[in-house]
Order: structure tokens, then C-alpha cells, then sequence
């Protein structure tokens, strides 16, 4: 029911392309999550049309993404995170599956809370980064990063909405699931992750007071260590129980919801 609601939804919204949505790229900016129910999606695009654009390929305007997150032997991006240390790193690959374009990002969370990305065009051929990828990662992360891997792969759907304005857009991404390079994998086909994305953090009152109105409060959580926790044996896992509790609340109010 909800996924038509979505569909729905979706149309009213006038639409931008890809090279427009370009101009509001936003490489350094502030970042402010909401982790919600899926069947709570069709009542905020109502809330936000009209104030938005939204991002259309190919007349489809929910896109799949697929995301495959590297690391070190010993787990140096994730236990950056799990350690609360304010400046950060991920390396990730980034395939925009409606279009084929694949790029190896790094993603720099700073002790100001902004967060600042770099990217190359490159795609995964191996187990390993290709020489043009190792340059690149050498440029931007001034220590020793040697030996990075695949160590989880992230699927879901996304939806970009596009300020008017042009220096701020809104993801919000479902269907998501997770794998391991090992064959375990899981979904979560209940949870959506709103993400607000503006230059200036000051400039998302308007949002955040209609995130506010729903009902829905701000929400530390990363992709990469939900989702490492949900499939992996992985260490300091009690540090993300907040999260894991989060996840099962929205999960039971889902499958308790009389409309299935």
C-alpha cells in the first residue's frame, strides 16, 4: 500500500535532471538525519511539494543505488565512528544503477560536524582498488590506509528532492538492504533514512520544523555500521544499541500496522 502511496505522491512534484541537480552537487555541507518508517514517506512528500523539485532519470523518479563500503584489515573506518571520534572517514564506491556511472568516494566527516566529499569517476574490478583509486585515496587520507577491501555492500532506493533554491536537497532512502563479500545478507524493508543536505546548517528550519510537526526527531546513524552490526561479528557492537533499538521499534509498528 505504502509504495503506491509513494508513486503517487512522486507525481506531483515538478521534476530536474541530472545535469541540472549537478549545480547543487553539494561537496561540503551539513548533513542531518531522520530514520523513520517507510509508511510515514507519503505524508512528508506531501508536506514538501510544491517546495521542491525532485530528481528524474529516465521518467523514474525513485532510483536504485547501490553502495560498496571498503576498509582496513582492522576495521579503521569503522571503529573511528564506534569510538565517537568527531573528525571521521569512509571510502565507499557509489553505482548509480539507472544510469551505470560508478565513482570511488571519500567522505570526511569533520570536527565541526561538516561533511566534505571527494569522488573520481572508478568502478570495483576486484577485490582491491585499481592503481588510479589508491592515488586518489593516498591524496585525501594522510595515513597509512594499505590493504582496503570490500567489506559490505548496501542496496536501497532514493529519492532526491532539490531546493528551489538550488543549495539544499532532501534523500530518502528504502528498500534497504545489506550483504556481506561472504554471501550473508539483510533487509530491512520497513526503515527509510530521511537526509537533509544544505551549505548552511541554519538554513534548514523550514524541514526541520515540518520533520518536527510529524513527529520525527534527529537521528545519529550510519549505514556503513548498522549495517556491518546487522550481518557481521563485528567489535563494539553495544555502542550502536540506540540504533538497533530504533530499527526494532520502527520494525514492530510495521508489522503491526493493520495496513499491510
Amino acid at each position: 500500500m505504502y509504495s503506491s502511496d509513494i508513486q503517487t505522491q512522486l507525481s506531483s512534484f515538478h521534476s530536474i535532471g541530472l545535469n541540472e541537480m549537478n549545480e547543487a552537487i553539494l561537496m561540503n555541507r551539513f548533513e542531518t538525519k531522520y530514520v523513520i518508517s517507510v509508511r510515514k514517506l507519503p505524508e512528508l512528500l506531501a508536506r514538501l511539494s510544491g517546495s521542491y523539485y525532485i530528481l528524474e532519470i529516465n521518467n523514474i523518479r525513485s532510483l536504485p543505488y547501490k553502495t560498496i563500503y571498503l576498509d582496513t584489515s582492522d576495521l579503521l573506518f569503522y571503529m573511528q565512528q564506534i569510538r565517537g571520534k568527531l573528525e571521521r572517514d569512509k571510502v565507499r564506491y557509489r553505482i548509480y544503477e539507472s544510469t551505470g556511472l560508478s565513482f570511488l568516494e571519500i567522505k570526511k566527516k569533520t570536527n565541526k560536524n561538516k561533511t566534505i566529499k571527494w569522488r573520481i569517476e572508478n568502478s570495483l574490478q576486484s577485490d582491491s582498488p585499481d592503481g588510479n583509486a589508491s592515488a586518489f585515496i593516498k591524496e585525501y587520507l594522510h595515513y597509512n590506509c594499505s590493504g582496503l577491501r570490500p567489506v559490505l555492500i548496501n542496496g536501497f532506493t532514493r529519492i532526491t528532492l532539490v531546493g528551489r533554491e538550488l543549495n539544499e536537497r532532501i534523500t530518502m532512502d528504502f528498500n534497504i538492504n545489506f550483504s556481506s563479500p561472504c554471501g550473508k545478507n539483510c533487509k530491512l524493508p520497513f526503515l527509510a533514512i530521511v537526509e537533509l543536505k544544505r551549505e548552511k546548517y541554519s538554513g534548514q528550519a523550514s524541514t526541520r520544523n515540518i520533520m518536527k510537526q510529524i513527529g520525527f526527531k534527529p537521528s545519529g546513524f550510519s549505514k556503513y555500521c548498522i549495517g556491518s552490526a546487522l550481518i557481521n561479528d563485528i567489535p563494539r557492537k553495544n555502542r550502536l544499541k540506540p540504533n538497533l533499538l530504533l530499527i526494532n521499534k520502527i520494525e514492530n509498528e510495521y508489522i503491526n500496522s493493520h495496513d499491510v
